[in-house]
């Protein structure tokens, strides 16, 4: 085997399916868990990618997720919430079932939200972000995690990484889209930076007395710290409340006293929220599409980029040439195809 071996998206995603379907998965789990991971490494979100297979199948042998459940969503009740229980599997195949009728029902409401209970959650949203602009809607997605980043003056673990995304939908190009951690960098940078033996930038962590680190490892037993201080400390807050209480569902610590531990994927509910731009705008002056474009060439105007450019343009180009690996990065996937969860412990 060369230094590198570049497969197409599709073939990158038959490979990933066939390890989870090897795994003992079933398909609307593999399938799921396939298209998520595909996506993140064809857009070079390499904590997102098949990085993340391991951790998936070490969640499935621990018991904690259910690898043959079947989500089930909940009879329309006339209301503007779709309620989706994933019955203890991953989130992305709830997702998938839910979006039709979240869609739906935003169209025809204006607004509408998805609640997925009862569910692990181990992949980005953007996936879920772009699910709701291909379907010309604007959203807002959040998950707790569990406690892994201290508040802003505390020193122990206590909110999750509590990831944020938000999408806008655009005519004839890519849409605008965020996704991010509310803590200074998601916990799997962090473990990238353990893996290559690189210290961590100041700012992200503390060790577990309280104390300002750099070393991953004395990042990964202290605690996280949340972006822009007591402000991303507030909206991980809000993340608690509105995805973890408000929807009768986990907060992170309630996930980490379930899992009694950090290597596994954690176990919670999600909040979707979508809007129709057209319903929000009806009775005004001017396309609110149009208006939006005219937003994004100023900011463009300025030099400045929009977030989530580099990502679409990584996607361009490995749908045109393909999405390479490393020696190493093809190996794992060969062991975990040939070994399934006996690959890891």
């Amino acid at each position: 085997m060369g230094d590198t071996t570049t497969l197409t998206v599709e073939a990158l995603f038959q490979r990933v399916e066939s390890i989870f379907l090897r795994a003992g998965l079933n398909a609307v789990q593999s399938g799921a868990l396939a298209r998520v991971i595909t996506a993140g490494e064809r857009d070079a979100c390499k904590s997102h990618g098949i990085y993340r297979i391991e951790g998936a199948l070490r969640t499935v042998k621990a018991g904690k997720v259910k690898p043959d459940a079947i989500p089930d969503v909940a009879e329309d009740d006339g209301t503007a919430i779709v309620k989706v229980n994933a019955m203890g599997g991953f989130a992305n195949p709830a997702f998938e079932l839910g979006l039709p009728v979240l869609a739906e029902r935003a169209k025809r409401l204006g607004v509408a939200a998805l609640v997925i209970n009862d569910c692990t959650h181990f992949s980005a949203l953007w996936p879920e972000v772009e699910g709701l602009t291909s379907n010309g809607l604007a959203g807002l997605v959040m998950c707790p995690s569990y406690s892994t980043v201290a508040p802003t003056g505390g020193t122990k673990p206590l909110l999750g990484t509590n990831p944020f995304a938000f999408g806008w939908p655009r005519k004839d190009t890519s849409p605008y889209v965020f996704d991010f951690a509310t803590s200074v960098a998601a916990r799997g940078e962090i473990e990238l930076h353990r893996r290559a033996g690189k210290s961590l930038p100041e700012g992200w962590a503390v060790d577990s007395e309280g104390n300002p680190t750099t070393d991953p490892e004395a990042a990964l037993a202290g605690a996280m710290l949340p972006f822009g201080g007591h402000k991303g400390s507030a909206i991980g807050t809000m993340i608690e409340l509105l995805a973890g209480i408000m929807i009768g569902d986990l907060t992170s610590p309630e996930v980490l006293d379930y899992l009694g531990t950090t290597t596994l994927a954690p176990f919670h509910g999600e909040l979707i929220v979508a809007f129709s731009p057209e319903a929000f705008a009806k009775g005004r002056p001017g396309d609110p599409f149009q208006r939006a474009e005219v937003l994004f060439d100023a900011i463009i105007g300025q030099g400045a980029r929009l977030p989530s450019g580099r990502r679409f343009a990584a996607r361009a180009k490995s749908e045109s040439e393909g999405i390479t690996l490393t020696a190493a990065e093809m190996a794992g996937l060969d062991r975990l195809l040939e070994k399934g969860l006996d690959a890891v412990s």
